[in-house]
């Protein structure tokens, strides 16, 4: 007797044959290679199956998982080959985010990774959880408690270059018997086309595109201008042609996926309208993926446009389900849910507005409005107007409060009797979804209608299940943003507030914190004024996204400004930094360069950790990266030399300063990023130093944070006039600096009767200098604007203790009221191995 179980399974290989056999009758469908995929998910329980094949010799490998290029959790192959292998390139999946299993866009065909082993051995392998957690780095997974399984897969023709067939399950038993059957089945049903050389010309379907992203030339097949209603000769090959065709709405989106920078490499899928000479706007969709380029081929979209009218009926209720839930699997704000719930549900429901909201409390905070524009809404919400988005007025709308009590989908169709806030949004019919998740109501979705509109049970169908797929997101969403608001506080608090103002120039800073993932960032930037019209400018950058990097970032950014009020020169500064860092024992290092700017004399030293170097643009516009020698990073080598470079800074010279995240990316190699920015520099305005900053944030890649510093030298309009004199150590030491001052000053033009304050307290800081402390004593003036300052440096860090009710008995402390008593202001300030007591004398000259 034959079990139940036995039937069932024999049963389950059956019907994927006769699913499969269905599928190979119409090779040339677009869809054909992810419907067969789509048969490895329902009759494996796989939760994600795709397909590798070998790409163009030369092309470079995906080293980095996709979810972070920047883990250092995901090192590279050590057995990664050099250029001019063939990598296997990712070329179609179904199921989740192939990103939440780590899975990448490709993979060294020589390397370790289980898919190259399939390859090369021609034989299937069948990984445990076990096997994946304890075999070499190409071959671990980021999700634990996984199965996967590689089958290789051939090209049709003999001998021909084959790739292979990557299932992952999340099934505690894995796959079994009668699941690798239907896995060696689906592999057999898939056919590999073999890759074409670089620079072969390409063979377009009627239907298909192919854009090259460098000079925006498309080559597309005649079915495709037939869609945009244009003749093969009226076509100039420019893509720039069919985006003019596009309503206007529209065009936004469409650019998102046409323009390289803005997109990562994989698949795109997005539905726009056309406008044709013969009618009204036509609906198009668009499936494309983004090629990498390799050897004398650049990169490429490539895909299919289609009539999107003619699409929908085959789309099912189900599918429409899958492609939200991927959707809302990798939205991380609440703004990205509210998109993906509008992307997936307004253009395939025809409906005519759709509005999310978050409930907070007993008020609807709306994230999202299509279309956006208040004219769409009723009048009442327009009322309710709050800068971007309104609050849903609740209180006058007691048939969605009842729907958000009962927590369950309300559909009202044509004529149903509502209040006018309800009624206005969907006179055709509208549809109120409750988002509810883990016992709470986590919002509200309402979707409206014009014309009347029918409800047919697969659509109220769809419309329950996307609702609960849609509460559970937005919970995650708003647990993300708030712990993303609470991340971004930390990281403000940790920059500076604002810049000071420069004496002869304008400093501008931005940050631009990474998109992806809620880890703080380790960079930073500082502008610090030192005496003498010196200005410090440092920027860094500490290992790694986490809570220690930024706590690490703060303690760096505080040792280097206590090093230079010191006044150390520039290489001593970053030397005490190195020492301190190595001192705290901590395993990250921490890269920074650091100029020392003379404001008055317009020089610069500079010196680097391991940190790219300043980008000066000249007055007349030319660009150039400081060619220095520099030193390792900060806390790598005890006995580090950090070499300064001196630099030459002619008034409206602007001196640029950034981390690598704006200079450098998996996609950007060091040398174009700092060219980049060379260039942007030498095409913008120094006039507008904010303007030129936001340019140049503007093609930052955002998969790290980015810091940028900006320094106009200006030059000083007047220079101050300077004098310092040596204290010795002898009786007459306080006349002797008595008579240097007042020859100086004599010198410089200060009235006779000004002399005498200026006297009284040079004479009263040396003094206290040579009574209280031992060394070297010296005294400096500094006249500019009228203001005299005079500053007595020591050898004692100990600082001067102002008496408050000295006696008439006593013989000592009233020198510190006394100048007090005749200073504009005074005060102390610690310098290398000692202290400076100062004093800023009015002259009234």
């Amino acid at each position: 007797m034959v079990s139940q179980g036995a039937a069932e399974r024999r049963a389950r290989a059956t019907r994927a044959v006769v699913a499969l056999k269905t599928l190979a009758g119409d090779p040339a469908s677009p869809e054909r290679l992810r419907r067969v995929l789509e048969q490895a998910l329902v009759f494996t329980g796989a939760t994600v199956a795709a397909v590798y094949a070998p790409g163009h010799p030369g092309e470079p490998a995906d080293l980095t998982t996709p979810t972070d290029p920047a883990d250092p959790t995901h090192p590279a192959d050590p057995a990664d080959p050099a250029a001019g292998a063939v990598p296997l390139r990712l070329v179609e999946s179904a199921g989740v985010p192939r990103t939440l299993y780590g899975l990448r866009e490709s993979y060294p065909a020589d390397g370790r990774s289980p898919i190259a082993e399939a390859c090369r051995s021609g034989r299937p392998l069948w990984l445990t959880p076990d096997q994946l957690a304890d075999g070499p780095e190409g071959a671990r997974m980021p999700v634990r408690d996984v199965h996967l399984a590689v089958l290789p897969v051939g090209d049709g023709t003999p001998g021909g270059a084959g790739g292979g067939l990557l299932a992952v399950s999340e099934h505690p038993d894995g796959f079994d018997a009668e699941d690798r059957a239907c896995l060696h089945l689906v592999a057999e049903a898939v056919a590999l086309p073999a890759p074409a050389p670089p620079g072969a010309p390409e063979d377009l379907r009627p239907d298909a595109f192919s854009l090259a992203m460098d000079t925006g030339r498309v080559d597309v097949g005649d079915d495709l201008l037939d869609l945009f209603g244009l003749r093969r000769e009226d076509f100039d090959g420019r893509v720039e042609t069919l985006l003019g065709l596009t309503v206007p709405d529209d065009l936004p989106a469409l650019m998102s996926v046409v323009e390289a920078d803005h997109m990562p490499i994989g698949e795109r899928e997005l539905e726009f309208r056309v406008v044709r000479p013969d009618g009204p706007p036509r609906w198009l969709q668009l499936r494309g993926r983004l090629l990498p380029g390799g050897t004398g081929r650049s990169a490429r979209l490539a895909g299919t446009v289609a009539d999107a009218s003619t699409l929908r009926s085959d789309v099912t209720d189900v599918a429409r389900v899958q492609r939200l839930a991927a959707a809302l699997a990798t939205a991380g704000t609440v703004r990205d849910v509210s998109k993906a719930v509008v992307a997936a549900l307004r253009a395939p429901l025809r409906a005519d507005r759709i509005a999310l909201a978050e409930l907070e409390n007993d008020r609807l905070v709306v994230t999202v409005l299509d279309p956006p524009e208040p004219e769409s809404w009723p009048e009442l919400w327009r009322l309710e107007w709050r800068a971007e988005w309104p609050d849903a007025p609740v209180r006058a709308m007691p048939t969605l409060a009842g729907a958000l009590r009962e927590g369950r989908a309300q559909i009202w169709p044509a004529g149903t009797a509502l209040e006018p806030a309800l009624a206005e949004v969907g006179p055709g019919g509208l549809a109120v979804l409750p988002l509810s998740a883990a016992g709470r109501m986590a919002g509200a979705c309402l979707i409206g209608w014009d014309a009347p509109h029918d409800f047919g049970p697969d659509e109220r169908a769809l419309l329950t299940a996307s609702a609960g797929l849609v509460g559970q997101a937005l919970l995650r969403a708003h647990a993300f943003d708030a712990e993303h608001e609470l991340v971004a506080m930390l990281q403000r608090q940790l920059l500076p507030r604002r810049l000071p103002e420069l004496p002869g120039g304008t400093a501008v800073a931005r940050y631009l914190p990474a998109t992806a993932g809620l880890e703080v960032g380790g960079d930073w930037y500082d502008v610090i004024p030192l005496p003498d019209n010196h200005v410090a400018l440092v920027i860094g950058d500490v290992q790694g996204h986490s809570t220690g990097a930024a706590t690490l970032m703060g303690q760096m950014r505080t040792a280097l400004r206590a090093y230079a009020a010191e006044g150390h020169p520039p290489d001593v500064v970053v030397s005490h930094a190195n020492r301190l860092l190595l001192e705290l024992e901590t395993d990250l290092f921490v890269t920074c360069c650091y100029v020392d700017v003379d404001m008055e004399a317009g020089t610069a030293w500079s010196v680097r950790a391991g940190h790219p170097p300043p980008v000066l643009r000249h007055p007349d516009g030319a660009t150039e990266a400081v060619e220095s020698e520099g030193g390792p990073p900060l806390g790598v080598v005890s006995q580090a030399d950090f070499p300064m470079t001196p630099l030459r800074l002619r008034p409206g010279t602007v001196v640029a300063l950034t981390t690598d995240g704006l200079v450098e990316s998996a996609e950007l190699d060091i040398d174009t990023g700092m060219a980049r920015l060379a260039d942007g520099l030498a095409a913008a305005d120094p006039a507008q130093l904010d303007l030129v900053a936001d340019a140049l944030l503007g093609e930052a890649h955002r998969g790290d944070d980015v810091a940028l510093l900006l320094m106009r030298y200006d030059g000083m309009a007047v220079r101050p006039l300077r004098e310092g004199w040596t204290v010795w150590r002898v009786p007459e030491a306080a006349r002797h600096a008595r008579r240097f001052t007042r020859r100086t000053l004599r010198t410089w033009g200060v009235p006779a009767d000004c002399l005498d304050t200026a006297l009284l307290v040079v004479s009263e800081l040396v003094t206290n200098a040579l009574v209280h402390t031992d060394g070297r004593v010296r005294l400096d003036l500094h006249l500019v604007g009228g203001r005299l300052r005079v500053a007595v440096t020591d050898a004692s860090p100990r600082t001067p203790v102002q008496p408050t009710d000295p006696g008439w008995e006593a013989t000592g402390g009233r020198g510190i009221l006394l100048v007090e008593a005749v200073s504009e202001a005074w005060g102390t300030l610690p310098v290398s191995g000692g202290k400076q007591v100062w004093s800023e004398i009015l002259l009234g000259v």
